[in-house]
């Protein structure tokens, strides 16, 4: 295929070389003659392993050639990918700058052009970027309509300096942003990838958007965890915080895993709240500061704040809730978060009707008995004994745990109730009789 790269800085320039060495013809693009004067003599503007070779193979070979001419670069080519830095301000938020401008650029070629032509984003940008702030640049300078006489998407780069090359070609996957499902612009950047093997996802433009940040946000918050973790260790004289970690890495099941890894409600149980908080307590005792796993339970605090005002957004005062412990299959309701859900609600004068299957109230024992006596001594005043008697009495249903019989309620519910789902029990709104709230989607 015919590609143009536009800007030539770490991602440009691994993106063109390999591009070029999968058999395209590519054009890199760049305003700055300190990274086109290398390319143009077969060499690597950054420092890269095994960058310099598929540079100087592309330019000898005649697949690789870099220009400052935005006309040259799109004019010969099918398919433009958006390579421009942005660089964070000082508020936090990323320049875009370059971005518009390219889109400026772009936008005159394409107003002279009679072939459709396909614009790739690859910067990190905020989502909502694409369609809401380049489109509309691009429509209006090429007086073209996006869809017609061009098409964009939004993909992502998963490419780690020292071994970019490496990653190019092994990526761990191909995420295809979308205006449109099947688009005309999204098959030409599935065409451009398909000798590469990787999982490939065609998606919304804005959720491929996002993927960027979520990626590198959890590579951040991981470093730190491992971070603190040794920093815990080495206070309180573990000898090995290396071991620590390898150990903890041979679990696939929960902690390298998608396990935990799905946006929802607060945790709970009698395990997560009571080991966080015996581990901030003992980093402040040895004199360790652990920002990032002291914040775990302030945001655990939010999420379950974020279900309360759900409730209170409906206006109404009936709240049936479904479940009660912390997770479907258990009876196990220590620092079930829900319960601190019904304690707040009950304090402001909702009405509340609960119902858990596997909770015996009479038989609760020990601390999980304390517990509840603590945080809701009324509870067996307020139980239902059926799903069905929490339908009739509610304006509001919470859905709490993944239950399999509370996969039917939705198709069960009045037009006038709604249902707030912090779980994700449902996967298709279509199939809700009332109003519909995801407490995270």
């Amino acid at each position: 295929m015919r590609v143009s790269v536009l800007g030539l800085g770490y991602v440009g320039c691994v993106s063109s070389a390999c591009l070029a060495d999968m058999g395209n013809t590519v054009v890199g693009l760049d305003v700055n003659p300190k990274k086109l004067t290398p390319i143009k003599t077969g060499r690597s503007p950054i420092v890269e392993p095994g960058l310099d070779e598929l540079i100087a193979r592309g330019v000898a070979e005649g697949r690789l050639t870099a220009t400052e001419d935005y006309e040259d670069a799109v004019m010969r080519t099918e398919i433009s990918l958006v390579c421009v830095g942005t660089p964070s301000m000082k508020d936090g938020n990323p320049n875009l700058d370059y971005t518009r401008r390219v889109c400026q650029q772009i936008g005159e070629v394409i107003r002279k052009k009679d072939d459709f032509h396909t614009i790739i984003f690859r910067s990190t940008i905020p989502p909502g970027t694409v369609e809401t702030e380049m489109v509309p640049i691009l429509e209006e300078v090429s007086g073209k309509k996006v869809g017609e006489g061009f098409g964009v998407c939004f993909n992502p780069e998963f490419l780690r300096e020292a071994s970019a090359v490496s990653d190019f070609y092994n990526p761990p996957k191909i995420v295809i942003g979308e205006i449109e499902p099947g688009s005309r612009a999204g098959d030409a950047l599935a065409k451009l990838y398909e000798s590469i093997d990787a999982p490939t996802v065609r998606t919304q433009i804005k959720i491929a958007e996002m993927v960027k940040y979520a990626d590198n946000c959890f590579h951040a918050i991981k470093v730190c965890f491992a971070n603190e973790i040794g920093n815990v260790c080495k206070a309180m004289g573990v000898p090995d915080s290396h071991e620590v970690m390898r150990i903890f890495c041979l679990d696939t099941q929960l902690n390298l895993s998608p396990y935990y890894l799905k946006p929802g409600f607060a945790f709970g149980g009698s395990c997560l709240p009571k080991d966080l908080r015996a581990i901030v307590r003992m980093s402040r005792d040895t004199g360790v500061d652990c920002p990032v796993l002291r914040a775990a339970i302030p945001s655990n605090k939010l999420q379950i704040e974020r279900a309360i005002e759900c409730v209170r957004a409906t206006g109404k005062r009936k709240v049936g809730v479904l479940g009660m412990s912390f997770k479907a299959g258990t009876d196990d309701l220590r620092e079930s978060p829900i319960v601190q859900v019904v304690s707040t609600l009950i304090g402001k004068g909702y009405e509340l009707s609960i119902y858990d299957k596997n909770i015996s109230w009479e038989a609760l024992l020990g601390s999980n008995l304390g517990f509840l006596e603590h945080e809701l001594p009324y509870a067996q005043r307020l139980k239902a004994e059926t799903v069905d008697q929490v339908l009739e009495r509610s304006e509001v249903l919470v859905v709490a745990n993944a239950a399999e019989e509370f996969k039917d309620v939705p198709g069960r519910m009045r037009p006038d109730q709604v249902m707030i789902d912090l779980v994700r029990i449902v996967d298709d709104t279509s199939t809700v009789n009332g109003q519909y709230v995801g407490i995270s989607w």
